[in-house]
């Protein structure tokens, strides 16, 4: 997989939409309704790569599992992966991560609107 079909796949996410605040070089995906990043899309050492949100034990898991992926790259180590794209994880493997990721960092439901619900 390469950089621009990640874009394409994270902007099939309901709000989602690419940013770019440090250069052209860096995709930062981010939701519409707390512009909170759950993708930083980028190439390094020649490879495609993304920094994806993960829960700290399965993200320890996986990089036990998977040489493609690495602690994130200027981030929290714990919560974020590194994952190379063009590497041997399958495209739905890497679409997984990403939709974990979204996930963790989607918009909180608010108090009152959860109460009222009951």
């Amino acid at each position: 997989m390469d950089k621009q079909q990640l874009i394409e796949h994270c902007l099939t996410y309901p709000g989602a939409y690419e940013d770019y605040p440090f250069d052209e070089s860096w995709t930062v995906m981010r939701h519409g309704a707390n512009k909170k990043s759950f993708a930083f899309i980028y190439v390094r050492d020649g490879h495609a790569c993304a920094n994806l949100k993960c829960d700290p034990i399965r993200a320890a898991m996986l990089r036990d599992l998977h040489e493609e992926i690495k602690p994130g790259y200027h981030m929290n180590k714990e919560h974020w992966n590194t994952v190379i794209l063009d590497g041997a994880l399958d495209n739905e493997d890497i679409f997984d991560l990403v939709r974990h990721s979204f996930e963790l960092t989607r918009p909180k439901i608010k108090k009152k609107r959860a109460e009222a619900d009951f």
